[in-house]
């Protein structure tokens, strides 16, 4: 989310920005700690209301929104460009919730959550170990919590980026890390010989990596072509790499608010990225990589305004 807020801070109007309350929000750890503080002491409606004007804000003066009602035309073409726009508007406004929810999550009030398809999974826990597929649909950042209460000795690794610069973030991050999440904070590449390694040594000691499968770091990183909404995507290969290497299903995983505080945890049946006589081993990457697309493909139409992520994704050219 942070990476989300300095973007848009970047490119909001100087007449935004001079309100100093709502710039330094977005992107210093004090800021976000004392309205934090307000909110324990008010309730979790003081910083659903604050991250409702900035959302707005954003809306209106931010250029990036036309990443998302170029999205909306492509999943919804037979509707007008202000349905798009009505959308997006929606879509800002769902993505406060993450800020509230994860508030309620870290300070101990009840956050209700089922989990369906965990069977699926089970039986890989503590011995093959499982690779667990993040995407920007849904409110990623409050699974990792959903999961310790699913499991509370669940072995739970999560690779997340590295943004040193980024409070919001990294308070979550030190959140995490006291709950007993182990966390690797990949820099902007995946060509980190011992991240990799240590990922697939805790595979294989049954332990569960949790991975982003839908966001390229860096035009180096290694990329794979993918069909999605019958346009050209590009996935990174680093977590369908790792899961050949250990030899470790993936499982795609969401986590949905359908209710207030209240989730569905899903997971998919496992995918498993398989080289045989006749497959390659890029082909076997690329099966398993179109495996979740497809999956991400039919979730996001399910659940449209719980699409959260807010740089290009799609190309414009149509899937081969």
């Amino acid at each position: 989310m942070a990476r989300f807020l300095t973007k848009q801070r970047n490119l909001l109007p100087p007449v935004f920005l001079q309100v100093p309350f709502l710039a330094a929000f977005c992107v210093d750890r004090f800021w976000y700690r004392l309205l934090e503080s307000i909110a324990r002491l008010m309730g979790s409606w003081v910083l659903v209301g604050a991250a409702r004007v900035i959302a707005a804000g954003y809306f209106f003066f931010s250029p990036l929104r036309r990443e998302s009602i170029r999205f909306y035309q492509l999943l919804f073409p037979e509707k007008s460009p202000w349905f798009c726009r009505a959308c997006t508007f929606r879509q800002y406004q769902r993505f406060t919730t993450i800020h509230a929810d994860r508030f309620l999550a870290h300070t101990k009030k009840d956050i209700g959550f089922e989990a369906l398809g965990w069977e699926q999974i089970t039986p890989y826990l503590r011995t093959k170990g499982a690779l667990l597929l993040m995407s920007h649909l849904g409110n990623w950042e409050i699974a990792a919590t959903l999961l310790r209460k699913q499991d509370e000795n669940l072995p739970l690794l999560l690779y997340m980026g590295l943004k040193e610069k980024e409070g919001v973030e990294a308070a979550q991050k030190m959140e995490l890390t006291q709950s007993g999440v182990r966390i690797i904070a990949a820099a902007n590449n995946d060509n980190d010989p011992f991240s990799m390694v240590e990922g697939i040594r805790f595979l294989r000691e049954g332990g569960v990596v949790s991975m982003p499968g839908d966001i390229v770091w860096h035009a180096t990183q290694r990329k794979i072509v993918v069909s999605f909404l019958g346009k050209r995507a590009f996935l990174p290969a680093a977590p369908f790499v790792l899961a050949r290497l250990a030899e470790s299903p993936l499982f795609v995983f969401f986590a949905f608010q359908e209710r207030s505080a209240h989730y569905t945890l899903s997971l998919s049946e496992p995918i498993f990225v398989h080289q045989h006589t006749g497959l390659t081993r890029d082909k076997a990457l690329a099966a398993a990589a179109q495996q979740y697309a497809d999956i991400l493909a039919e979730t996001v139409r399910s659940h449209p305004f719980d699409w959260f992520h807010f740089s290009r994704f799609v190309v414009d050219l149509p899937a081969e």
